[in-house]
């Protein structure tokens, strides 16, 4: 990628951020079993304890990405995606890369997330990996699947 993308808090109005949402939301479905599906829909994005995040060239749509508060000190990434045509280009990083900033602003010791254990997951959690995220256990109110994977960090 040669410029970075910009990187906003959205509302989630916008048609082409729903649409990514909701094809998000539909491979989840078609990759796990219905109890193992831990991204949030459109009214849990609009929580108040979640900031949701699209990263954009001008209007053209990238990624997305939200931060859960857990408690005070501990948040959780939700809804990392890009874009098909995102991939592999650096926006997932750079996303990933303003959660952690955001969370370390708001005074959060640790940072996890759930993602899932089949292959087509592998670029994501090497992702997390590469930015620090070890494996670890159920966190918060997720209980042991052989379908996730758990990864967190300290801040």
């Amino acid at each position: 990628m040669t410029k970075e993308p910009e990187i906003r808090v959205d509302d989630l109005s916008g048609a082409t951020i729903r649409a990514l949402l909701t094809e998000h939301l539909e491979e989840m479905q078609h990759i796990s079993p219905p109890e193992s599906v831990h991204a949030l829909d459109l009214a849990g994005l609009q929580a108040p304890n979640v900031t949701f995040w699209s990263a954009r060239h001008g209007e053209i749509l990238l990624g997305c990405g939200a931060l859960k508060e857990i408690d005070s000190t501990h948040g959780e990434i939700k809804s990392m995606r890009t874009t098909t045509a995102s991939r592999r280009t650096g926006v997932g990083r750079a996303l990933l890369h303003h959660v952690l900033a955001e969370a370390r602003r708001r005074g959060y010791t640790r940072l996890s997330l759930e993602t899932g254990s089949q292959s087509e997951f592998a670029p994501a959690r090497t992702l997390y990996a590469n930015a620090g995220f070890a494996e670890c256990g159920p966190f918060a109110d997720y209980v042991e699947d052989p379908n996730s994977v758990f990864m967190t960090r300290e801040l």
